[in-house]
């Protein structure tokens, strides 16, 4: 499969990236679309690189795979025209489509039984970029685990603080028990005078 046998099942006509403007583009509507290498195109190495499609193609084309906006796959098809130099030999093809899914996927079954892969910008490279950047990501959620108990650091510095507390609530409350202590002996104090008086009655 290449540009030209696509060209038999539908694709009508192929545009260079580089020059690609928004009155080339169909309206909103289903589409498949196609990225492949002018340079391959007389080779028997496949020149396809990208099987997509949309439902909106000014958006995918114009603002995903030429500014970049959108998701990791635009992002990664923008790098590749832009930092690889893939701008100056990258031609667009699209066909419109009823149920594009079951188009795009059709289309790379085809491929991948022919070349025994997928084109080198589809969704197989996206996941291996993925599997790829996991372990990273992964490694910076630990080491953004491992800050955490920081603040649990501070939660048990706070701690020894209520013990403080406690132990001033502690020594609150043994104040008034001092305080008793002279009271018991002043009543131990006038208990010897209480017991005189008797005796003073007693005298006459």
């Amino acid at each position: 499969m290449n540009s030209k046998t696509l060209m038999e099942t539908g694709f009508l006509e192929w545009f260079p990236l580089k020059t690609l403007t928004h009155s080339n583009l169909p309206a909103d509507q289903g589409i498949v679309v196609v990225i492949a290498d002018e340079e391959l195109s007389e080779k028997q190495e496949s020149d396809i690189l990208y099987i997509g499609r949309t439902k909106k193609p000014v958006k995918k084309i114009l603002g995903g795979f030429l500014a970049g906006y959108g998701g990791k796959n635009n992002k990664k098809i923008n790098k590749m025209l832009f930092d690889e130099g893939y701008i100056e030999k990258a031609c667009i093809g699209w066909m419109k489509a009823d149920k594009p899914r079951i188009m795009q996927e059709e289309l790379l079954r085809k491929f991948k039984e022919e070349h025994k892969d997928v084109p080198a910008w589809n969704a197989k490279k996206k996941l291996d970029v993925k599997l790829k950047e996991t372990p990273a990501f992964r490694r910076k959620q630990a080491s953004a685990y491992k800050k955490k108990p920081a603040s649990s650091e501070g939660a048990v510095e706070t701690k020894p603080r209520a013990a403080s507390s406690r132990k001033s609530k502690a020594t609150h409350a043994r104040v008034p028990e001092k305080t008793e202590m002279p009271k018991k002996e002043e009543t131990s104090a006038e208990a010897p005078a209480a017991a005189k008086s008797p005796d003073t009655e007693m005298a006459p």
